[in-house]
C-alpha cells in the first residue's frame, strides 16, 4: 500500500513538471532514481545476490548506467543512426527533392473535393521524409497552404489538414516502431505489418472525416474561414540547386533496402535484416552520389558529419527519453508495484481489453495536456510484456493503441508544437485549429481502438 501510494505521488509530480513543460527525459530519470532510492529505504533489494556494487548508493546510479548500456546496445543505436540518416539527407537536400516530387502531381488537381483528402494523404506520406510533425508542418504550410488558397480551400481547413498530417504511418523506420518491436521481442516487419492494418484504414477514413468535417465547419464559419496571412512567416525551404530527380530515392533508401531484405529473408532464411546495417550502408550510396554530382571529395566527407551530429540529436531527443522510460519502470518494479497490478489485472474479467483500454486512454489523457503522448508511452513500454503476460493476451494488443494514440493526441492539444506552429503561421488561436482536429481525431482514437481488438492477436 505504502509502495503504491509513492508511485502515484513520483508519478504525480513526474507528470506536473513534464506538463509544464520542463525536459521529460531529465524528470524521469530524476523520478526514477527517486523511487529506486525509496525502494531501497523500504528494503527492496535492487539487485540480487553479488550482481551490485556492494554499495545500495552505488546500485542506482548502477541502475542508471545498465539502463543506457542496454538501450545503448540495442534500439537506441538504431534510433540513432535512423536520425543520422534523416540529418544527412536534410544537409545534402535529398529530402526536399522528394517533398517537391511528391507534391508537383498536386498542381494537376482540381476538384476541391478530392484535393482535401489527397492533401491530407500525401502529408502523411511524406512524414516518411520528415518524421518530426512540427518540421513537416513548416515545410507544408510553406509548400501545399499557398497551393491550398489558390484551389480557393479556407485558411482554417488548410492549417487543419497541415497540422494532422504526421500521425500514424506504419514504417519501419520510427522510433516508436522500433522500441515497441525490440521490447515486445517481436520481428520489426511484422510488427509494422499488424500495425499497418490499423493504421492504413484508419488515416483513409480519417481522409473522409476530414473532408466532411472541414466542409462543414467552413459553412458555420462562413467568410471568418478565410484569414488573410502574412506571407513572410511561411519559411520556405532552401533547396540545393539542380538535384538530380534521383536523389528523391535517398531519403528512402533504408525503407527500401529493408523491404527487399524482408522478402530475400522469406527465400533464404539465413539472411537477417538489421535496420543499422543497412541504414548505413544507405549512408554510404548517398556519399557516393555526393562524390560523383560535387566531384568535391573534401567537402562531401565533412558534409557527411552531419550523420554523426544527427546521432548525437537522437541520443538526446530519443534515446536519453526511453533511458528516463526504462529507469522510471525499475524504479515502479522495484518497488513491487507492477507485480501488485499484473496480479489485481489477472483475475479481471476480460483483463486484456480493460488494461488496452485504460493505457490508450492514460496516454491520450497525458498527450492532451503535455503536447504529445510519446513521452509517457517510452516511460511504460518496458512493462507492457509482463503486464500483457499475466492478462493473458498478446503485447500488441496494449502496445498499438497506446503507441497510435500518443501519436493522436498532440493533434488536439493547445500545447503542442505542431498546433502552435500552425496557429501561429495563420495567425489563429490554437483552439480554432483544435476546432478542425477534433473531430477527426476523436473518430480516429475511436478507430484505432476497436480495429486493435478485431484484427490484433490475442
Amino acid at each position: 500500500m505504502v509502495e503504491a501510494i509513492i508511485v502515484l505521488l513520483v508519478l504525480g509530480v513526474a507528470g506536473f513538471f513534464i506538463i509544464k513543460n520542463y525536459n521529460p527525459a531529465v524528470i524521469l530519470i530524476v523520478g526514477g532514481i527517486v523511487l529506486l532510492a525509496l525502494a531501497a529505504a523500504l528494503g527492496h533489494p535492487l539487485y540480487g545476490e553479488g550482481e551490485g556494487t556492494g554499495f545500495v548508493v552505488f546500485d542506482i546510479f548502477k541502475k542508471l548506467k545498465d539502463t543506457i548500456v542496454s538501450n545503448m546496445t540495442g534500439s537506441g543505436l538504431i534510433l540513432m543512426i535512423l536520425f543520422g540518416y534523416s540529418g544527412y539527407m536534410n544537409k545534402i537536400g535529398a529530402n526536399q527533392v522528394a517533398v517537391d516530387i511528391l507534391v508537383s502531381p498536386m498542381k494537376k488537381i482540381k476538384s476541391k473535393t478530392l484535393f482535401i483528402p489527397i492533401v491530407f494523404l500525401l502529408g502523411n506520406l511524406m512524414s516518411l521524409v520528415v518524421p518530426s510533425a512540427s518540421s513537416l508542418a513548416i515545410i507544408l504550410m510553406a509548400i501545399l497552404y499557398p497551393m491550398l488558397q489558390g484551389m480557393g480551400i479556407s485558411s482554417m481547413t488548410a492549417a487543419g489538414i497541415i497540422a494532422m498530417t504526421a500521425t500514424i504511418m506504419p514504417t519501419p523506420l520510427g522510433a516508436d516502431n522500433v522500441i515497441a518491436a525490440e521490447t515486445l521481442e517481436v520481428n520489426l516487419m511484422e510488427y509494422v505489418m499488424y500495425h499497418a492494418r490499423i493504421s492504413i484504414p484508419v488515416l483513409i477514413i480519417l481522409a473522409i472525416v476530414h473532408c466532411l468535417w472541414q466542409n462543414h465547419c467552413d459553412k458555420v464559419e462562413g467568410e471568418k474561414a478565410f484569414v488573410k496571412i502574412d506571407e513572410s512567416k511561411l519559411k520556405k525551404q532552401e533547396t540545393v540547386a539542380n538535384l538530380p530527380k534521383i536523389y528523391a530515392l535517398l531519403p528512402l533508401l533504408p525503407l527500401i533496402l529493408i523491404l527487399v531484405v524482408g522478402i530475400a529473408a522469406m527465400v533464404v532464411p539465413s539472411i537477417t535484416m538489421d535496420v543499422f546495417i543497412l541504414t548505413f550502408i544507405s549512408f554510404i550510396v548517398a556519399i557516393i552520389f555526393e562524390t560523383i554530382r560535387t566531384k568535391e571529395l573534401k567537402s562531401v566527407v565533412n558534409a557527411s558529419s552531419e550523420m554523426f551530429i544527427g546521432m548525437g540529436e537522437g541520443f538526446g531527443r530519443v534515446v536519453i527519453l526511453v533511458v528516463g522510460g526504462s529507469l522510471f519502470t525499475s524504479g515502479i518494479q522495484a518497488l513491487g508495484v507492477i507485480d501488485s497490478l499484473t496480479n489485481a489485472v489477472q483475475h479481471t474479467s476480460s483483463a486484456g481489453l480493460v488494461t488496452m483500454v485504460i493505457f490508450a486512454l492514460a496516454t491520450c489523457l497525458f498527450g492532451i495536456l503535455s503536447g504529445g503522448g510519446l513521452a509517457m508511452f517510452y516511460a511504460v513500454i518496458a512493462m507492457i510484456p509482463g503486464i500483457a503476460a499475466t492478462a493473458g493476451v498478446h503485447g500488441m494488443l496494449i502496445t498499438l493503441p497506446m503507441q497510435m494514440i500518443a501519436n493522436l493526441s498532440r493533434t488536439i492539444s493547445p500545447v503542442a508544437a505542431v498546433i502552435m506552429i500552425v496557429a501561429s503561421t495563420v495567425g489563429v488561436s490554437p483552439t480554432r485549429i483544435l476546432k478542425r482536429t477534433a473531430v477527426p481525431t476523436i473518430v480516429a482514437i475511436a478507430l484505432v481502438m476497436v480495429l486493435a481488438v478485431v484484427l490484433l492477436p490475442y
